[in-house]
């Protein structure tokens, strides 16, 4: 054990993983699975687990993906819901945690701020912040980690996209963003007008619209919407002829194939996907409703992402009356609602900006390689899942048209063959090295969403050709991660161990 800058001990990982959520919980089962000699943590800033799913509370949040791929492989969602709200998911990801242990080795109010790699020492030197959730104080935390697992997401914690609005100082009734739902807010009787159009407006306005007066779905333009049964047929008849576990599996591909055929097909033929889609509007909408106005997209299909409305709950409530939609540009907010470009004025008691996330890449870590700061948007990604010319750094970053979960569980997988083959071999470093000049960069996430593209100068990049590019199939990727060889003359194993040390040598 080593000593920090104060002079106290530092404590040896073989593992560190940042963040609770989803992706955290399946790097930690990960590692216990395939890599019973190491040593881990897992450090979270906030205090509990779910990550996303713990810090989202605003009425109706629910998955966007089916969970039968938004849940793990290793532990099967068995709710009834295909679609689920945030509840049923936070539970599920929490009693995972429990049933493997994992909770036990989960230290909560640890923000990890500083990550210093050392080639001599061959591990990561982090500088991580406590603090105390009862009195407020911060007290700093040194380790070491031979493996560095960051597992926090994209999405900034502490603030979302608020854009400028002239006139939010004089609105005379409540202003909230998603992101920060007050527990107490009481929107009964009241008139609600949800500022956006992505999936948290589309999941909040039927939500809203059960209790409130009337509920506005302010947009500056539309978004495809698809609605989608909140139950899997195909789920409910496998579950009915075959054992669990292959009913499980079978129901996962299932929906991963058929996610994937979905925008395959939209993205080869733009054109008749875009008319099925509003189609689809259409039929789930009174007959004189101006579709092309409220649900027809400029972009095409998959150039941002789907929102999915389970059982068309978003249409039901137009249908009723308790909600609508408008199609405009504000003017300013006034004393009393919203001034629209156009001239008209929506009356509200209450305004919801749902206009978007806030990015933050590793959350917000800061890295150097031997004494060097890492520009991170200067860096590639080698299979979605590491930085160039940075050691033992592994990312999980989640598919952007279909389930977040089925890219992270193989990212694990992977990292844990590489600590195997460095265990295995005595040697202590990893390393995706660049040597094609004629490797083009192009941006990490691909789509034109706002909160992407607001972010995408902050962001590493991909290449247009393997391992440097980011397939966002799940297919391939299953194929590239699952089956491939380590050695693809990308990935450099160095560094040999002196000693055995504690770092990668087992115990």
């Amino acid at each position: 054990m080593s000593v920090g800058a104060g002079g106290s001990a530092v404590e040896p990982l073989d593992v560190l993983i940042v963040g609770a959520g989803l992706s955290g919980i399946a790097a930690a089962h990960q590692v216990q699975a395939d890599c019973p000699w190491a040593t881990y943590a897992v450090f979270e800033g906030r205090g509990a687990i779910g990550g996303t799913w713990d810090l989202f509370r605003y009425p109706g949040i629910r998955s966007d993906s089916d969970m039968h791929t938004l849940g793990y492989s290793f532990r099967p969602w068995t709710g009834r819901d295909s679609i689920a709200d945030g509840d049923s998911i936070l539970r599920y990801v929490a009693d995972t945690a429990a049933a493997e242990g994992i909770d036990r080795h989960i230290r909560f109010h640890h923000r990890v701020e500083r990550a210093d790699w050392s080639s001599d020492d061959a591990c990561w030197h982090v500088t991580a912040r406590r603090t105390d959730p009862d009195t407020g104080a911060d007290e700093v935390v040194e380790l070491t980690t031979s493996c560095l697992s960051s597992c926090s997401g994209y999405c900034r914690y502490d603030r979302g996209y608020q854009p400028e609005i002239a006139g939010t100082d004089r609105f005379g009734g409540t202003l909230v963003h998603p992101q920060f739902w007050p527990d107490d807010l009481d929107v009964t009787g009241t008139r609600v007008v949800v500022i956006g159009s992505g999936a948290t407006a589309i999941t909040l306005v039927p939500s809203l619209a059960a209790t409130a007066g009337h509920v506005t779905m302010l947009q500056r333009s539309p978004t495809y919407v698809v609605s989608a049964p909140p139950r899997s047929p195909v789920a409910r008849v496998l579950r009915a002829v075959l054992p669990a576990d292959r009913a499980a599996s079978a129901t996962r591909w299932f929906h991963a194939v058929m996610t994937q055929g979905m925008f395959q097909a939209s993205r080869r033929w733009p054109g008749p996907a875009k008319r099925v889609l509003t189609k689809g509007v259409a039929a789930q909408l009174p007959k004189d409703y101006d579709v092309e106005r409220h649900f027809t997209p400029r972009y095409d299909p998959w150039d941002q992402r789907l929102c999915v409305v389970p059982d068309g709950d978003l249409f039901k409530a137009i249908r009723a009356g308790t909600a609508s939609v408008v199609t405009d540009t504000i003017d300013t907010i006034t004393e009393t609602g919203i001034l629209l470009d156009s001239g008209t004025e929506l009356e509200a008691d209450i305004i919801v900006t749902a206009t978007g996330l806030e990015l933050l890449f590793l959350g917000g870590i800061e890295l150097s390689v031997d004494g060097a700061p890492v520009d991170i948007a200067s860096k590639l990604t080698y299979k979605g899942m590491m930085l160039e010319d940075v050691p033992n750094l592994a990312l999980a970053v989640g598919y952007t048209n279909a389930s977040w979960t089925l890219k992270a569980e193989l990212t694990c997988e992977y990292v844990c063959r590489l600590l195997n083959r460095l265990h295995a071999t005595g040697l202590r470093q990893c390393t995706a090295v660049n040597t094609d000049p004629d490797l083009h960069p192009a941006p990490l996430l691909g789509l034109s969403s706002g909160y992407i593209t607001r972010s995408a100068d902050r962001f590493p990049k991909q290449g247009e050709r393997f391992p440097w590019q980011v397939y966002q199939s799940y297919l391939r990727d299953y194929r590239a991660l699952r089956r491939s060889s380590l050695d693809d003359g990308v990935m450099r194993f160095t560094n040999p161990a002196v000693a055995r040390t504690p770092a990668l040598a087992g115990r």
